[in-house]
C-alpha cells in the first residue's frame, strides 16, 4: 500500500468519526468518541481490505483516496479550476447543518487497474487483459459486501450494534450512484448487481433504523 492512499484512508476514518460522532465531539464526550473512531477505522479497513482482496483475485490492483469533485453543473465547461475533496466537505458540512441527525458517509472512491500477470494469464476468447467496467464492479460489490457482513455478524454480538449501524449506513451511502463511488462504479458495470445490492442494503437499513 502506497503511502499516499495510507494518508487518505487515515483521513478517510477521522471524517467518519466527526460525521458520526458528531455530537460526542462537540460535547466533549472523548471516550465515546474514541469508540467510535475505532468502530469506523474497523470499518473502512475491512472495506478497503475487501476490495484488494478481489482485484487481487482478479489479477489486478486497487487503490483508494479521498472522493474528489471538479465538475458543477451539465454545461461542458461547467468545471472548477481544482477539485475539491467532496469526501470531506460534503459529510461534514451535512451533518453540522443537521445537527449530527443526518449522516452521509461518502467518503473513499476507488481505482482499479490491472496488473502486469493478468496480461500474463488471461487467454482466450472470453479473456481480458484489461479491467472491464463488469470486474470494475466486483471489485466496488465486494466492499459493499464486506460492510454488509460487518453489520450482520455485529448483531448477533452484544454490544457491538453500534458497529452494526454504522456499517449499514456507510455500506447504504456509499450504493448513491453518482460521481465516483462505489454505487456509481457498480451501476455502469453491472446494473443487476447493483439492483440486488441496493435491495439487500435498503433492508440491513431498514433494521438498522429501527434499532435507533
Amino acid at each position: 500500500m502506497k503511502e499516499s492512499e495510507i494518508i487518505q484512508i487515515i483521513l478517510a476514518v477521522i471524517t467518519l468519526s466527526v460525521v458520526i460522532g458528531f455530537t460526542d465531539l462537540i460535547s466533549l464526550n472523548a471516550e465515546n468518541f474514541g469508540k467510535i473512531a475505532l468502530v469506523g477505522a474497523i470499518i473502512i479497513l475491512v472495506n478497503i481490505f475487501a476490495k484488494k482482496l478481489m482485484a487481487s483475485h482478479l489479477d489486478a490492483d486497487v487503490e483508494h483516496e479521498i472522493w474528489k469533485m471538479q465538475r458543477y453543473g451539465l454545461k461542458e465547461g461547467d468545471y472548477l479550476k481544482k477539485s475539491i475533496p467532496a469526501g470531506i466537505i460534503f459529510p461534514i458540512f451535512i451533518t453540522a447543518i443537521t445537527l449530527g441527525t443526518v449522516n452521509l458517509i461518502t467518503i473513499l472512491t476507488y481505482e482499479t487497474r490491472a496488473l502486469k500477470r493478468r496480461a500474463a494469464k488471461r487467454f482466450g476468447p472470453f479473456s481480458f487483459t484489461e479491467m472491464t467496467d463488469y470486474h470494475n464492479a466486483l471489485v466496488g460489490a465486494a466492499g459493499i459486501l464486506s460492510s454488509l457482513a460487518v453489520a450482520f455478524i455485529s448483531y448477533w454480538i452484544p454490544g457491538a450494534g453500534l458497529l452494526g449501524k454504522i456499517a449499514t449506513f456507510y455500506a447504504f451511502s456509499n450504493m448513491i450512484p453518482v460521481s465516483k463511488l462505489d454505487g456509481a462504479q457498480i451501476y455502469f458495470g453491472s446494473r443487476v448487481l447493483w439492483a440486488t445490492l441496493a435491495i439487500i442494503t435498503l433492508i440491513f437499513t431498514a433494521y438498522a433504523l429501527l434499532l435507533v
